[in-house]
């Protein structure tokens, strides 16, 4: 489970990136609102921590921006402020809890795993294209009934292109929402993982098509 942490004093970062990770999850951090819009716009996170009081644009603006643009993903406000006021505010501008610092580290991980839990039963949880499918919360796929043996990056692109279906995925956007903020992926890369993924749905009944000068499209088979 992949989550964007958007803090903005390095201490407090550091310690709960380090926390998250030890509990097994993947952690992005971001110490503006800015990049983290970004962020979201283009990756897809499980869920987001988010401080109230960032520079330039704080946290209340963040979440308000975020949810005007649809983005639907669970966060959580992680601040020091305490005042009612501040709670209200960030719940009713589309937040889906509230954690006051000081916290325990047990208690954010039970809240994040509970908010995870919660968003994914209210969304599909499995994607399909002829007799492909993708389980999106045990992260596994499978076609014809028989299961694919995919890498995690592979999966990843895979269901990109699902989720995109019937239209174009930008080469891009790929490249860019799938690149992790320490290991940028290339073009080069994305290329070798289309073709490796082609080999692995050979037989099936769809097929990864390059749009030249765009992208990459998975096509269903035609209906007879």
């Amino acid at each position: 489970m992949r989550i964007l942490l958007v803090e903005d004093d390095p201490m407090v970062a550091d310690g709960i990136r380090e926390g998250l990770e030890k509990a097994g999850f993947a952690v992005d951090h971001t110490a503006a609102a800015e990049p983290a819009a970004s962020a979201l716009a283009l990756t897809h996170y499980d869920l987001a921590i988010v401080d109230i009081g960032l520079p330039r644009m704080d946290g209340h603006e963040l979440i308000r921006r975020l949810r005007r643009r649809g983005i639907k993903v669970p966060i959580l406000i992680l601040t020091a402020r305490d005042g009612l006021d501040d709670r209200v505010t960030g719940l009713d501008l589309g937040a889906d809890d509230y954690m006051v610092k000081p916290f325990h580290l047990p208690e954010l991980l039970a809240r994040l795993r509970a908010l995870i839990r919660r968003s994914r039963s209210a969304t599909a949880s499995e994607l399909s294209a002829g007799s492909l499918r993708l389980d999106l919360a045990r992260r596994t796929a499978s076609a014809r009934g028989a299961p694919l043996d995919l890498t995690g990056r592979e999966w990843d692109i895979l269901q990109q292109l699902m989720l995109a279906t019937p239209n174009v995925v930008n080469k891009q956007k790929m490249v860019e929402s799938l690149s992790e903020w320490d290991n940028e992926l290339t073009s080069n890369a994305v290329e070798i993982y289309i073709s490796r993924l082609r080999n692995k749905l050979q037989g099936g009944d769809v097929e990864i098509r390059t749009i030249r000068g765009i992208g990459y499209r998975l096509d269903e088979p035609l209906s007879v």
